[in-house]
């Protein structure tokens, strides 16, 4: 009889969470292996998700600014035009770099990539593709796949998800993005920083439904200035193909009169759901919510001893860096030792521009909860470097308890948001207050004396407002 190969740890998917749970377990001297069917390492983040899209938004960004901005700064352009097939040879180039890099990591670490596509037979037993392999500890790192809607078929030429808004041979002249939350907005920035005429529609009464509600309302403001159009609080009956394009059917979120709108291509931006097809789960009793997500305990063990879930699989925001932290604390838990996240504290962003971030409770949250407390608010025209960079737009906010004046959120939209977050993250991890904060010196000028006079805000001594 044949002995089957043996492992301490096999980790079935190498996104974010998987790849980094799989470095970690590695450092902690465990034998470890990792299933992935893709051609590359990474992920949806890595391949189609977070680090495409933001090269596609910070080429687009210096095309848009080239455009419009940099005129106001003394440089004269003349005769500019559009190479999208290079704007796309840049997303392609960065995206081959970074896969290969977690090839390097793999193999720095003794970390043995198994291609191909994963069954769990039972705690311990893992076949891919009919090979089978033994094992301590299964871990499911699976991450999600994109949401669509009824009566819309998804093909990735007209009617595209955001796999297919990141690769678009040429600038449709209309878009229609059906969905205003993190990455619908992303998406619809690029495109319309290339020229697309973006209609973004939500079904809600708001775009950014998760964020606090002046980031929100301001962002609106803000992306309509630049030129994308919205309609809220419609929903999106069904699309008809025909010769000349899209024809969308809106109705109103709460019933009435229908509206027909054309667009030359449509994406789906309605959220992800876990991605566990295949798997084998029902099978061994894995248990799963009414989302479909594994459920899991505080040591990341699902209903099945042996059996681990993180990331996008599990309850929690659908995160990258949730997911890589998850990874971390799994393995040095596996190793013996001891780990720890606090959900409350992990950022987002919106990389649009500008930036929006948030971290904590939203004003909103602290209401329903019946939490009293403080706001301290500081816009970016007031400050002098923000100035100086003709970032003008935004705000810092931030909430504090009223009794003990510790940082309980936080929320920017301005240049540079989603930097400028994780200094308050570093306060509110150590229990820090607003006058914390506001005690530090911070570096003149810089957009983090932004951040500084917030902080000031909180207790009405703001200085230079």
């Amino acid at each position: 009889m044949s002995v089957l190969p043996s492992y301490d740890v096999i980790i079935i998917g190498a996104g974010p969470g998987g790849y980094v749970c799989a470095v970690r377990c590695a450092q902690l001297g465990m034998k470890v292996a990792c299933v992935e069917k893709q051609q590359a390492l990474g992920g949806t983040c890595l391949n189609v998700g977070c680090i495409p899209s933001k090269a596609l938004l910070q080429a687009s960004e210096k095309y848009e600014e080239a455009q419009h901005s940099l005129g106001a700064f003394g440089v004269k352009i003349e005769k500019m035009s559009l190479d999208l097939k290079a704007m796309m040879a840049h997303k392609d180039g960065v995206v081959g770099a970074n896969t290969q890099g977690i090839e390097f990591l793999f193999k720095k670490n003794k970390i043995e990539w198994i291609k191909g596509t994963a069954t769990i037979e039972e705690a311990g037993k893992v076949s891919v593709d009919g090979k089978k392999y033994d094992t301590d500890n299964i871990i499911i790192a699976t991450g999600s796949e994109v949401m669509s809607l009824p009566n819309i078929e998804i093909d990735e030429d007209r009617i595209v998800s955001s796999t297919g808004a990141l690769s678009l041979s040429k600038v449709p002249k209309t878009l229609a993005v059906i969905g205003g939350g993190y990455i619908g907005l992303e998406m619809g920035a690029v495109w319309s920083r290339l020229g697309s005429d973006v209609t973004i529609i939500e079904y809600l009464d708001k775009i950014l439904p998760g964020m606090d509600e002046d980031v929100s309302k301001d962002m609106l403001k803000i992306l309509t200035k630049q030129g994308m159009s919205f309609k809220l609080s419609t929903k999106v009956m069904g699309a008809k193909r025909s010769k000349a394009g899209l024809d969308l059917t809106l109705e109103p979120a709460t019933g009435g009169k229908s509206e027909k709108l054309k667009a030359d291509v449509v994406l789906v931006s309605v959220g992800r759901k876990a991605y566990t097809d295949g798997l084998g789960l029902e099978a061994i009793g894995v248990e799963r919510d009414e989302r479909g997500r594994i459920v899991t305990d505080e040591t990341f063990e699902s209903s099945v001893e042996g059996i681990f879930a993180i990331g996008d699989v599990i309850a929690g925001p659908m995160l990258a860096h949730k997911a890589e932290e998850e990874g971390v604390v799994l393995a040095e838990m596996l190793a013996g030792e001891t780990g720890h996240i606090d959900y409350n504290l992990i950022p987002g962003v919106v990389y649009t521009h500008p930036e929006a971030s948030q971290i904590g409770q939203t004003e909103q949250q602290l209401k329903e909860d019946n939490v009293a407390y403080k706001v301290g608010k500081f816009p970016y025209m007031a400050n002098g470097r923000a100035r100086a960079m003709n970032a003008l737009d935004g705000f810092v906010k931030i909430l504090a308890d009223k009794k003990t004046d510790k940082i309980v959120g936080a929320h920017i939209l301005g240049a540079e948001a989603g930097t400028l977050i994780h200094e308050i993250a570093a306060v509110m991890e150590f229990g820090g207050s607003a006058e914390d904060l506001a005690r530090m010196c911070h570096a003149h000028p810089t957009l983090s004396e932004i951040v500084k006079e917030a902080a000031l805000a909180v207790d009405d001594r703001p200085i230079h407002i």
